[in-house]
């Protein structure tokens, strides 16, 4: 029975879930940051002193990286966390870091007596607190059972996508070509309407009420149009978060000798953003690289 939880980096996303687990389970968290540990403290989370101290014994560690060159300098590196885990304990990999080298990780995790469970996850940070988040996840049958209570604690829609790791980046590398594309489009179409002088409002509520809208239109949108406020809208996902998965998407497709040819421009969209300077900012912000009252606007 998992009864111990271990979650590694208390940021944005880290910091909502440990307070998610910790209503069920015994959280222990590590930050770099000793004010992410204090507010993790607040809210029922039993601060660690290192990373190491907070997953050993642990039946189940979340981390978050941002490549899986991180993953494996996390796991494997000079201070590497894999000498710290308990027997039979589970990694879950909650990041989109794409399929490549997922499976040697999850080898050499295999060889330490633990194990790796591929869980990339969607949503945010006030989903990720409500227990709201879509995850898709690529595992093991043996190694899921471990971590199913705490996946079931994260999301409101749990999908097995494989039995084996890896599984899950795949299907979420699909998954951002989609929501890539979308964002980008979203951008474009309120770009044009603000070009042919239509109500910013309107255009958007009549938008997603017809056959044109999407999750994302109807997420991104109302944010997009925060972009032509002074303060824009509140960062939940980062612009040059798309940058890296976009990457990954390409990178992907190649691989395989597929064309992807619509998921390429939406990259190169966002990949003018972060070259403007709005990487730090909401990814609804790639509308300022279109907006013709926008252009060359950087806050």
């Amino acid at each position: 029975m998992t009864s111990t939880v271990a979650v590694i980096g208390l940021g944005a996303m880290g910091l909502p879930m440990a307070t998610r687990l910790a209503a069920r389970f015994d959280v222990r968290g590590f930050d770099i940051a000793a004010e992410r540990l204090t507010l993790a403290e607040q809210q029922g989370v039993a601060p660690a002193a290192s990373a190491a101290d907070a997953v050993a014994g642990a039946d189940a560690v979340l981390v978050a990286v941002r490549t899986g060159e991180q993953l494996r300098e996390l796991l494997f590196g000079e201070s590497g966390l894999a000498a710290h885990l308990a027997d039979g304990a589970v990694v879950i990999l909650t990041s989109t870091v794409g399929t490549e080298g997922i499976a040697d990780i999850a080898e050499r995790l295999a060889a330490s007596g633990a194990h790796l469970v591929d869980a990339p996850l969607s949503g945010g940070p006030v989903r990720a607190g409500e227990g709201d988040l879509l995850i898709v996840v690529g595992a093991e049958p043996a190694a899921l059972e471990t971590a199913r209570p705490v996946l079931e604690q994260l999301a409101s829609t749990l999908s097995i996508v494989g039995d084996e790791p890896g599984d899950g980046q795949a299907l979420k590398t699909v998954n951002q070509l989609l929501c890539g594309v979308h964002i980008a489009a979203a951008a474009e179409a309120l770009a044009l309407a603000d070009a042919l002088g239509l109500d910013r409002e309107r255009t958007l509520e009549a938008l997603t009420a017809g056959a044109a809208s999407s999750f994302m239109l109807g997420n991104r949108g109302p944010r997009a149009l925060q972009a032509y406020d002074e303060d824009g809208a509140e960062v939940l996902s980062r612009l040059d978060i798309f940058v890296k998965d976009l990457g990954i998407v390409g990178a992907a497709a190649r691989a395989h000798h597929l064309a992807a040819p619509v998921a390429a421009a939406a990259e190169q969209l966002f990949l003018l953003g972060e070259a403007q300077g709005l990487g730090h900012l909401d990814d609804s912000a790639v509308i300022r690289v279109v907006a013709p009252t926008l252009r060359g606007e950087v806050r």
